[in-house]
């Protein structure tokens, strides 16, 4: 598997216990999606290699304690710290014109109905509280939040993300 055909899922944040389990930090909007995985892809050395998951379970503020198959010690846990976690893009549902996956805007054109191009999107900075679009043109960096009816038009073929911001808002950062 390439990484080309994936998306990141997350990373290996902590040990969680002694006997090879592992807290996976899991970096999207919706982490109950993910509650019966059964196999994921660790990034090792540039390589993607396939674990399958003999028990996940999900914990407090995106995290998960998952025990992999053949992990069964500390040590061979403490190998896997910090490493990206990923999942075939396949597996994905389409959305509509209208939703996005957060991975999949980041390098689209930000445009904005009242003022035009905006930028680029850099990150979508996923806080609990209030999700943030980090939109950047040059050394200006434009935050805007996602609220309902924000984003008017996904064009996943022109790689363009139409938003309509507060009122307000754009003229804060121009």
């Amino acid at each position: 598997m390439k990484k080309t055909d994936c998306f990141q899922l997350g990373y290996i944040a902590k040990l969680h216990g002694f006997k090879g389990e592992v807290s996976l930090f899991l970096d999207v909007t919706e982490p109950e999606h993910y509650a019966t995985l059964d196999a994921i892809y660790i990034d090792v050395n540039d390589q993607l290699i396939p674990f399958f998951i003999e028990r996940i379970k999900l914990k407090n503020k995106g995290f998960a304690a998952v025990l992999l198959e053949g992990v069964t010690a500390e040590d061979q846990a403490r190998e896997l710290l910090r490493k990206s976690v990923y999942l075939p893009s396949a597996i994905l549902e389409d959305l509509d014109d209208k939703h996005f996956y957060d991975h999949e805007v980041i390098g689209f054109s930000a445009e904005d109905v009242n003022h035009g191009p905006i930028g680029t999107i850099q990150d979508v900075i996923d806080l609990a509280a209030n999700p943030l679009l980090q939109i950047v043109e040059g050394d200006r960096e434009i935050l805007v939040p996602l609220l309902p009816g924000l984003v008017k038009n996904v064009n996943r073929s022109k790689k363009n993300l139409l938003i309509e911001a507060p009122e307000g808002l754009i003229g804060l950062y121009l």
